[in-house]
């Protein structure tokens, strides 16, 4: 199964007979259009599983038509990867599911209990994958990864005493500052990378990052409903207006797997250069990846999520974008207690 990304502005996505078809305007001037060299000309409906699209794409009514025919997945992100909405055939019929939801919003201690296992999962994530860096890096690193790998797991271990979700967000956060003065001093000062700081991204890796977690959220957003969650209803992130508190749960044990070591890894071997990044000047995204880094982080993310790993909770061999799906389907049953406590993925 296929993802199908359209990020060339301007493009039309239409259909041909049980086709989506990709087309770009030959001259956005003059409106000529003419078939896209990438991606393919022509993808049968059979063989798509999603469809995103970045920024100035139109989807024709055909398209849709045929799309949601077939219950394909259709994501609107702005062209610099904020999730902006799905396409979908209509509302969730899991009514049970998301009742089962807001009984636990309202249980604290419950609630509690499942923001725990989420924060422990990615700490433990984050541990392993500077275990994983210290075993790739000269001398002089390996010193600093393996004391912020002990620190990371000492505060793991005690997050498990938080009486609130507050003082759980304070463990990661003390755990963020050391996991991200790691990749401060992985990366060569050409990056200035000084921490992880969100929006907007002042430094050509938090700019990478954004991109990549934009990814991330697109990909659980759309697992959330497949399963019937509520994307809205979470344990750990606050509620708030317009905030999707779930997936955002949902990506914290998701991280360190699938955007900050597919990430790390193209920054240290070069495959994307700071240099490569646009520099605005503007206050409100001094940083852009541009055309040519975008289709790069793309790939090396979903590269990523074609690897197997052990799935925690099943014991089995599966691709990370199966876990994806399956650690929002464990806490769909965690919810609706047909299970024990939530089990995060840990590899």
């Amino acid at each position: 199964m296929t993802v199908l990304y359209v990020q060339e502005q301007g493009a039309v996505v239409g259909r041909d007979v049980e086709q989506i078809k990709v087309t770009l305007p030959r001259n956005p001037q003059s409106g000529v259009l003419t078939p896209a060299p990438q991606p393919p000309k022509k993808i049968s409906i059979r063989e798509l599983e999603q469809v995103v699209l970045y920024g100035n794409v139109q989807l024709t009514s055909q398209a849709i038509d045929l799309l949601l025919e077939h219950d394909i997945d259709v994501i609107f992100l702005s062209l610099y990867g904020k999730y902006r909405g799905r396409l979908g055939r209509d509302g969730s019929k899991f009514a049970r599911l998301r009742h089962a939801q807001l009984r636990l919003e309202g249980d604290g201690k419950r609630t509690l209990t499942v923001a725990k296992a989420i924060v422990q999962t990615k700490l433990a994530n984050q541990v392993n994958l500077l275990r994983h860096l210290a075993e790739t890096v000269g001398k002089a690193l390996v010193n600093q990864l393996n004391e912020a790998s002990r620190a990371i797991e000492k505060l793991r271990k005690e997050s498990a005493r938080s009486r609130d979700a507050n003082t759980l967000r304070g463990f990661e956060g003390k755990a963020a500052v050391h996991y991200f003065g790691c990749f401060k001093a992985l990366l060569p000062p050409a990056w200035n990378f000084t921490g992880r700081n969100y929006y907007p991204a002042p430094d050509p890796f938090n700019a990478l990052l954004g991109f990549g977690y934009a990814l991330l959220q697109k990909d659980l957003h759309t697992v959330a409903q497949l399963v019937g969650l509520d994307p809205y209803i979470g344990c750990f992130h606050a509620l708030d207006y317009g905030r999707p508190s779930l997936v955002l749960d949902l990506m914290e044990e998701f991280r360190p797997l699938a955007v900050d070591r597919p990430l790390l890894t193209l920054a240290l071997t070069g495959g994307v250069t700071p240099n490569s990044f646009t520099f605005t000047g503007r206050t409100d995204r001094p940083v852009e990846l541009g055309d040519t880094n975008r289709p790069l982080v793309i790939q090396s993310y979903e590269q990523r999520l074609e690897n197997t790993v052990q799935h925690t909770a099943s014991r089995t061999q599966q691709k990370l974008r199966r876990c994806l799906e399956l650690q929002a389907r464990l806490y769909a049953r965690t919810v609706l207690e047909t299970r024990g406590e939530y089990e995060g993925l840990i590899a």
